[in-house]
């Protein structure tokens, strides 16, 4: 007896639904349906409720018909085949809602069709239905509209996540909007794209205005006057259609790219770090999907590259955010070919002298800020004297004094500033343990422990009236007192522990060297 496996509906379509994390992705689907349906104009608003947000899409393409409903509600069931997101999992993440009604109108037939609280009902094993009315309208009007009722995901829409910036940048780097397709050739239709956000969630502008394709910026192969000259420079690398071969037949590699310094990278919609961003791109449909940026060794910085490997032959998971074949003989001979064209690029001589361009910039600004820096210390010592900023110099001054007072009675062994006790000095031929500050206080500000500090050294002993109020809130349970007289600090806490000043501007000063206790 022969039996067939079955399938739970209701758990597959919550699971379907569920891979769908960001918000973000119902714009990338409903761009994705839009410009399937032959659109070219698409306005998406989102107005800001407390359990969610309320979605509409209207777009004037085609429109559906009642087998095409079918496929947007059903799983697995999509009628296209070469056309962008053809599996059908993209529009069940309109689930995640309390309400869907989708209004379409296509070759004179208007149909209107309602499912109610398709999230609730999921979750509760059961599987949602739709209501579908249909009526006679005057033919040469097409389109469709779309409303998402509280819709939410597992980070909702909140006013900081989704703002116009982020859309913007979304829009380029995830979706149709930011295809390359055009640079290919004439096929692909331009499509215009608004996006108006309810204020509550940013009111910084009133909308969103673009269109489906990304634009390198301007090439500028020369590099700029003035202290960055490689930031502008620019070279496009055009469109290269490749036919790869593998094992099973062959495929078509789209290649088109741009190399660039930071300020031409920050013309295309960007925001936040670069190296979130640029790099390869494998994509499908031209929707950007997963980046090989180990096909740019270390030393060139994938980071000012921006390129693009199309190809259609790449499988992609449901929620169309990874790469899901990457075992296969098409995929890894696709991959070996972008590496290939990659180290071609790298080999430009124009890439070479971008890269030279970018350190001799680089080599003029640290010369510059070496130089300034310079005169400002010897403006300092000049004005001031001899004044240290940080531990080490407070060291140096006393290695001066030792040399003043013509002693060798005081050599630093060992120092390390991220230690408790940063440093162990020989006095009189004696190893002690030194804690170093700029001043006094700042000993009992680093709030470590004393018990094994033999040495005090500091620049100046600081605020007086702050060293007073240790003396009398004392310090870690432990009671302190200055004895200055034996040019010292005592610590009592289970011992009694003298512990010696070294004030190293005094010794500047008089030229004495303290020699080490016995």
């Amino acid at each position: 007896m022969k039996k067939a496996p079955k399938v739970n509906e209701v758990n597959e379509f919550l699971e379907i639904a569920s891979d769908f994390e960001n918000p973000l992705e119902v714009i990338r689907e409903s761009l994705s349906n839009a410009y399937d349906a032959g659109a070219s104009n698409v306005e998406i608003r989102i107005r800001s409720r407390q359990g969610g947000s309320d979605i509409i899409i209207e777009d004037d393409g085609c429109g559906m018909n009642e087998r095409d409903l079918e496929s947007f509600f059903d799983l697995g069931n999509s009628r296209k085949t070469d056309a962008i997101g053809y599996k059908g999992h993209g529009t069940k993440i309109f689930y995640k809602s309390d309400r869907i009604e989708v209004t379409t109108v296509n070759d004179g037939t208007s149909y209107r069709a309602v499912m109610e609280d398709p999230w609730e009902k999921l979750n509760n094993k059961e599987l949602p239905e739709y209501d579908l009315t249909s009526n006679d309208v005057r033919r040469g009007n097409s389109g469709t509209k779309i409303q998402v009722t509280n819709f939410r995901s597992g980070h909702g829409f909140d006013a900081e996540e989704l703002t116009y910036n982020k859309i913007h940048h979304y829009l380029k780097w995830k979706t149709i909007a930011g295809s390359t397709a055009h640079y290919f050739g004439d096929g692909q239709r331009e499509m215009d794209i608004t996006v108006t956000l309810d204020e509550d969630i940013d009111d910084s502008r009133e909308s969103l205005e673009t269109t489906n394709r990304l634009e390198f910026p301007d090439e500028q192969l020369e590099p700029s006057d003035g202290e960055y000259p490689a930031e502008r420079m620019c070279k496009h690398y055009p469109a290269r259609e490749i036919e790869v071969e593998y094992d099973g037949g062959e495929t078509l590699l789209q290649m088109v790219g741009m190399v660039g310094g930071k300020e031409t990278r920050n013309e295309l919609p960007t925001y936040g770090r670069h190296s979130a961003q640029f790099g390869i791109w494998f994509a499908k449909d031209h929707i950007k999907v997963e980046r090989l940026n180990e096909a740019i060794s270390h030393d060139n910085e994938y980071i000012h590259f921006l390129f693009v490997a199309n190809c259609q032959d790449i499988e992609l998971s449901a929620n169309r955010e990874t790469i899901r074949n990457k075992a296969s003989p098409v995929y890894k001979a696709i991959r070996e070919e972008v590496e290939y064209y990659l180290s071609k690029v790298t080999q430009d001589p124009w890439f070479k002298d971008y890269l030279e361009t970018r350190k001799e910039g680089e080599h003029r600004r640290r010369s510059a800020k070496q130089e300034s820096s310079l005169k400002d210390r010897r403006e300092r010592v000049e004005t001031d004297g001899f004044a240290p900023e940080n531990q080490a110099e407070v060291l140096l001054g006393l290695e001066r004094a030792s040399r003043q007072a013509n002693t060798r009675s005081f050599t630093v062994e060992d120092f390390d500033p991220a230690a408790d006790v940063h440093a162990i000095v020989r006095q009189n031929g004696k190893l002690r343990n030194a804690a170093v500050h700029r001043t006094l206080t700042e000993l009992f500000e680093e709030e470590v422990p004393l018990e094994n500090t033999e040495l005090a050294i500091c620049w100046d002993k600081g605020d007086p009236a702050e060293l007073s109020e240790y003396e009398r809130n004392g310090y870690f349970g432990g009671d302190v007192s200055l004895d200055l007289d034996q040019g010292g600090l005592r610590y009592q806490n289970h011992d009694d522990q003298f512990i010696e000043i070294v004030e190293v501007k005094s010794l500047l000063e008089t030229g004495a060297v303290p020699l080490a206790n016995d």
